[in-house]
């Protein structure tokens, strides 16, 4: 099971790389154009801003789910300088179910959220329904749910 989950997740890792490295340069060539255009053209894209909105979303919930792959993620580091190194597991662990709990829930209400969206049928930039851009939220939290949850299992099950 260990060696699936980890495989997956490296796949996974592989498309949010090129995700990520993809959307951050649009995002930049964007910006870039929007103000070389209002600048000396007095003009601009007027999909432009909105666009680079939703990739600013994109690329830190993208960012949010790496870190959370390399056990990156913000932490308060305060008790576990405090215990010996096999207090350090517990709070490990209690730090990963709590994670786990929080980014389960934070799934459930950005689906909620979606669905909400999807009904309202609003539309974004170029047309787009507003839901679409959004999927970034339940997915990114999903999948930082399915870490924090595979991780506490691998330091509870097999440290």
């Amino acid at each position: 099971m260990i060696q699936h989950w980890e495989r997956l997740d490296s796949i996974i890792d592989r498309v949010e790389q090129t995700l990520i490295s993809i959307l951050l340069s649009v995002m930049i060539l964007i910006a870039f154009l929007q103000i070389v255009l209002r600048n000396l053209f007095a003009t601009g894209l007027t999909w432009g801003d909105p666009l680079v909105r939703n990739l600013v979303l994109w690329v830190g919930f993208i960012g949010a789910a790496i870190a959370t792959r390399e056990g990156k993620h913000i932490s308060i580091d305060v008790v576990s300088q405090l215990v010996p190194p096999r207090g350090k597991i517990f709070i490990e662990v209690i730090i990963q179910i709590f994670s786990f709990i929080v980014c389960g829930l934070l799934t459930f209400a950005a689906v909620k959220f979606v669905r909400n969206e999807a009904l309202m049928g609003s539309i974004t930039f170029l047309g787009i329904r507003a839901w679409v851009p959004e999927l970034i939220l339940p997915a990114a939290f999903g999948l930082m749910t399915l870490r924090f949850g595979f991780r506490c299992l691998k330091n509870f099950l097999w440290p």
